[in-house]
């Protein structure tokens, strides 16, 4: 989930996750509700996400190869530098 600053899901916003590893980056755009998505990433690469809209981002959030779940959940918030 991407959420502005007052924690309203932002529509639109492009989220962004890079392959540690290749530092290869993939780009996904929020659905409704400031949904986001990604499927088949490798369990053994680390990854870097972050999201931005209108010039605002989210600071960078990691997913580990240590996050042992099964569908991880990674929320960012969009804020002001």
């Amino acid at each position: 989930l991407v959420t502005d600053a007052s924690d309203q899901p932002v529509n639109g916003a492009v989220v962004q996750w890079k392959d540690m590893r290749s530092l290869a980056v993939r780009s996904f755009i929020t659905r409704e509700g400031g949904k986001y998505s990604f499927y088949n990433l490798d369990v053994n690469i680390d990854y870097e996400l972050r999201a931005e809209h209108n010039g605002v981002s989210s600071p960078t959030r990691t997913l580990s190869v240590f996050d042992t779940r099964r569908s991880p959940v990674i929320n960012l918030k969009l804020e002001k530098k």
